[in-house]
């Protein structure tokens, strides 16, 4: 008995040997021990995608960079850093300055520190007409929008400084070495997946120089300027220039850059309050050079500087001839245009001049005598109707046995008219400036400047490029 006994409890107490029931109750809860490890497991994935979804959309709402991200191409030095380089042989057509100084603090120039309190401020430099490609370029790269994701950007930009390059190449009488650039560059564009998408439609390319010396006419024998506009792979870009063709639909004039430079939006209404309480003694003035009088442009050019000597005691010319250099001294100009009421604004070489932007800085009402000259340039940084800013005299008015003279017309604007001309120009000047380069913006900075202006711009019209392929 005592040994079955014994028997019966080993065989019942070994670690190997179960009863059918017990085994039963084991599986069971295994089982149930699984099924709810997976459900728990499914109940995390699926609390954590939708959270994580969630989160997506949230930061979708907060991206206030959607819709302006912006892509820079890393060209090859050619294109720009060796240009600069080479800044000793850019230099100005008629007396042979190197344009090198123009290029420093940003392409903004060498600061200008004189006696005058308004202009002795870091803000002001010697700004050169010609620096855009630098300054647009230099601001770009502290755009705070940037991307290297090429699936996010809303634009393309290509910073080929064409302008400096023009200007350095201009000597070469062969003009197949002048084209060479261009061509080069859309060879190298075309390789990358980024141009391939749309074949450069949400590109654009910026040019400190009027678009006209990049159309050179295969037609006509001149030796002037580049085909660089006139290349097949040029018609889908988008060029930002200093003055436009008003032929071409792919071209928009965008502000020359002036001498005031701020970092601020409070430096800038600073600014404002004080050519709002300027003493204008001055009824209009008019900086410029004389032109070839073959020309239309230079017979209206004599007919405008001889209407304001002849009104001397209430016109001032500044004579910016080479000889006279009265147009060299930046702060002789500002003086001059915050002291006038009026300033003249005829064409010159070309429809548009840097001179437009400098009296709207000052506070002077600018006067056209062409259309060409603002009106149906600058779309996106002037207000649609002339009159609220400006005033428009034309031509016929001047020419010999016209009805009347430059001065009766501008007498002849009543007090209140031109006074609320003058608060509208002034209200343009945070528009077409060009402040300094900032990635961040400070808190509560709601100004816009012309960079600003110019790539809201931009991107609208290649989103509008892009309704338009998908239609």
């Amino acid at each position: 008995m005592i040994k079955n006994n014994n028997s019966s409890s080993s065989i019942k107490n070994h670690p190997c040997k179960k009863t059918p029931t017990t085994l039963l109750l084991l599986l069971s809860l295994l089982t149930t021990s699984l099924l709810l490890l997976r459900l728990s497991q499914n109940k995390i994935i699926l609390i954590t995608t939708a959270t994580s979804h969630s989160d997506h959309l949230h930061s979708q709402r907060h991206d206030s960079c959607l819709g302006r991200y912006i892509y820079i191409y890393n060209l090859p030095s050619r294109f720009n850093a060796d240009i600069l380089q080479d800044c000793e042989s850019i230099s100005r057509p008629k007396d042979k300055i190197s344009m090198c100084k123009y290029l420093d603090n940003f392409g903004f120039g060498p600061p200008m520190i004189g006696d005058d309190v308004s202009i002795d401020s870091p803000s002001w430099y010697a700004t050169n007409q010609f620096t855009l490609e630098v300054i647009f370029h230099e601001k770009m790269k502290r755009y705070e929008c940037l991307t290297r994701n090429s699936s996010l950007a809303s634009a393309f930009y290509v910073p080929y400084y064409a302008g400096l390059d023009f200007r350095r190449n201009l000597r070469r009488r062969n003009v197949a070495e002048r084209d060479a650039a261009g061509k080069e560059l859309f060879k190298w564009l075309k390789k990358q997946p980024q141009w391939k998408v749309m074949s450069g439609k949400d590109h654009f390319l910026v040019i400190g120089r009027i678009s006209r010396d990049f159309r050179r006419n295969p037609d006509n024998n001149t030796l002037w300027g580049t085909n660089l506009m006139l290349l097949p792979e040029s018609q889908n870009l988008s060029f930002l220039t200093i003055e436009r063709s008003p032929t071409r639909h792919n071209e928009f004039a965008i502000p020359y850059p002036t001498y005031f430079h701020p970092s601020s939006s409070i430096e800038i209404r600073q600014w404002q309050d004080k050519i709002k309480l300027t003493n204008r003694t001055i009824l209009f003035s008019f900086a410029g050079a004389q032109r070839p009088s073959r020309s239309q442009n230079g017979l209206l050019r004599t007919q405008v500087i001889q209407q304001c000597k002849s009104s001397y005691k209430t016109c001032t010319f500044l004579d910016c001839d080479v000889k006279a250099n009265g147009c060299d001294d930046p702060m002789s100009l500002m003086k001059l245009f915050e002291s006038s009421v009026f300033c003249l604004q005829p064409p010159g070489d070309s429809l548009t001049r840097r001179s437009v932007f400098d009296s709207i800085l000052a506070g002077c009402i600018p006067v056209f005598f062409n259309q060409g000259s603002a009106h149906k340039q600058y779309s996106w940084h002037l207000p649609n109707n002339d009159g609220e800013y400006s005033v428009y005299i034309p031509v016929k008015e001047l020419r010999t046995g016209g009805k009347r003279r430059i001065e009766e017309i501008l007498r002849g604007i009543p007090n209140e008219k031109v006074i609320g001309l003058r608060e509208n120009v002034i209200r343009l000047v945070p528009k077409i400036l060009y402040t300094k380069p900032n990635r961040y913006k400070p808190d509560g900075e709601t100004l816009e400047d012309a960079f600003d202006v110019a790539l809201e711009g931009v991107i609208k019209r290649i989103e509008e490029q892009k309704g338009g392929i998908q239609d």
